[in-house]
């Protein structure tokens, strides 16, 4: 048997780094996938002759699969166990990947996304009650540091991935990379993970379900379409995030009231767990919204690769990859509401940059900017998550962590819509040019789009004209950087109420804290 009275309750056991590899395999896998798939979208159109539209749900169906599963992952995990609960998700992951390979047309392509999205939805909330449980009081904020690293790396390591892969192979493998990351992830959960110690005796709640996650995955529904329509007040819009938000709001109403329901609002009693999820929550909206951006500028306003815009990018994860590590330690020890701050001043410095970006910004200026704003994203996300689960009783740490995954899932597809919205907004007011029409659709092309397209495919239109278009692309992007900017200034508020000074453990309460009593691995 092991606890953390083996180790030194500053350092990471061997026992806690296996339990940490199977996490952080299948964090990789999740994340990952999504920032490939993005990348692989224009290839979609072209293979399965398909308008953006059609090949956008590959994303949005992935998305509302997991709004759907991630509030059921908490009971489940109490229920059956998270060992053999993160294997099935493992294998539907896998699976989904697998048949995603083979998709015939954009129809099938969504279904098994769907598919995928059901195993990817649990991998994150599992994994992090995993890491919790194991790493204890001591040492969480190290633990979480590492499975920060997936989590920050996989946007700027998955347009460079797919790129790649697109260029070398084809469009398979941007699906078939997970086949052997996740056979080596089933097998090494099954040896590494601890026995399972599940808690039968809680009833499903079955009246939450059908008000929570169908809630969800309409109210995300409506927001993914946001980009599509441009406008809130489309029938498709409104209507759907309407009635999502209503059952939304009847589940927070009627979740008081079972013994057990489905995500427990109580958790919100904790000071310390709801200031560090609204810090969260408005941080995801920030910069997860914005950060997409970053490769699409290089892509449309200077005519860089997919794979150029990738590696342009790397800054960013060289940044997190040296501050998070350090930050890890320090939220074991020091408040995060001393730490935090500074981090999230860095990433307002490096953000301002591209509200001024041009068509000629240094590339050195703006990678220079992207290392700092890594550096603060190291000493960020991390930290926020540990003083988010922390103070949880022992048995709450599953239903914790899918409160946690649930406003990130909600804050990042609310920022990426809002930010898309904002940037289609801006490059729709370009001038149209004369005689010059789109022969798919009959409608005139501006001079944003030949700009952008300029990039690829001659068109006949004269030079001063392509420039003055990637001009006006170029202020398109610093004008939704300024709203991203402006987002970002907001996270301070919650921020200043994050815990200064460290709490003592909490005593007289029911259960059993993580600032309490060991953890057991074995």
């Amino acid at each position: 048997m092991t606890d953390q009275a083996t180790a030194p309750p500053n350092k990471l056991d061997a026992a806690v780094l296996k339990i940490a590899g199977v996490v952080v395999l299948g964090a990789i896998m999740s994340i990952l996938d999504i920032t490939v798939v993005s990348v692989a979208l224009p290839t979609f159109q072209s293979e399965f002759d398909a308008t953006y539209a059609q090949v956008a749900w590959t994303m949005t169906g992935y998305t509302l699969a997991l709004a759907t599963v991630i509030p059921l992952s908490g009971w489940a995990a109490d229920r059956f166990g998270t060992k053999r609960l993160y294997m099935l998700a493992l294998l539907l992951f896998t699976l989904g990947s697998a048949l995603c390979a083979t998709a015939g047309s954009i129809e099938q392509l969504v279904g098994y996304r769907v598919l995928q999205g059901l195993g990817g939805g649990m991998l994150m909330p599992l994994g992090m009650t995993i890491m919790t449980r194991a790493a204890g009081p001591e040492r969480i904020g190290r633990l979480m540091a590492v499975l920060g690293v997936p989590m920050l790396l996989g946007p700027i390591a998955g347009p460079i991935l797919g790129g790649w892969l697109i260029e070398a192979a084809s469009w398979h493998w941007v699906f078939l990379i997970n086949l052997p990351i996740g056979a080596v992830g089933l097998v090494y959960a099954y040896f590494a993970l601890p026995k399972d110690n599940p808690h039968p005796s809680e009833s499903f709640d079955f009246i939450g379900m059908l008000m929570l996650s169908p809630g969800l995955a309409l109210f995300l529904f409506g927001v993914s379409s946001l980009p599509e329509t441009g406008t809130i007040t489309a029938t498709k819009v409104w209507v759907t995030m309407l009635i999502g938000a209503l059952l939304v709001i009847g589940f927070v109403f009627y979740s008081f009231r079972p013994r057990h329901p489905l995500l427990d609002l109580r958790l919100y009693k904790n000071k310390r767990l709801t200031i560090a999820s609204l810090s969260l929550f408005v941080f995801v909206i920030a910069f997860m919204g914005a950060g997409l951006l970053f490769p699409s500028y290089f892509i449309q306003a200077r005519g860089e690769s997919t794979l150029h815009a990738g590696l342009l990018m790397a800054p960013q994860g060289l940044g997190a990859m040296l501050t998070m590590p350090v930050a890890g330690m320090l939220a074991d020890k020091v408040p995060v509401g001393r730490t935090v701050p500074f981090a999230m001043a860095l990433i307002a410095a490096g953000f301002f940059t591209f509200t001024q970006v041009g068509v000629d910004t240094s590339y050195v200026l703006l990678c220079g900017s992207l290392f700092v704003m890594g550096l603060g994203m190291g000493g960020t996300m991390m930290p926020l998550m540990t003083s988010a689960l922390r103070t949880l009783h022992h048995d709450d740490v599953a239903r914790g962590s899918t409160l946690v995954n649930i406003q990130q899932q909600i804050g990042g597809s609310i920022g990426t819509a809002v930010m898309s919205v904002i940037l289609t907004s801006q490059l729709n007011g370009s001038a149209p040019i004369p005689g010059l029409t789109n022969p798919k659709t009959g409608e005139p092309i501006t001079e944003a789009g030949a700009a952008i397209a300029s990039h690829t495919t001659p068109l006949p239109v004269p030079p001063d004209i392509i420039q003055r278009g990637l001009q006006f692309v170029a202020d398109s992007y610093s004008t939704t950087f300024w709203v991203g900017f402006v987002l970002v200034l907001c996270t301070f508020i919650p921020i200043a109420f994050l815990p200064k000074k460290k709490e003592p453990p909490k005593t007289g309460e029911p259960g059993t804290t993580l600032d309490e009593a060991p953890v057991l691995l074995h």
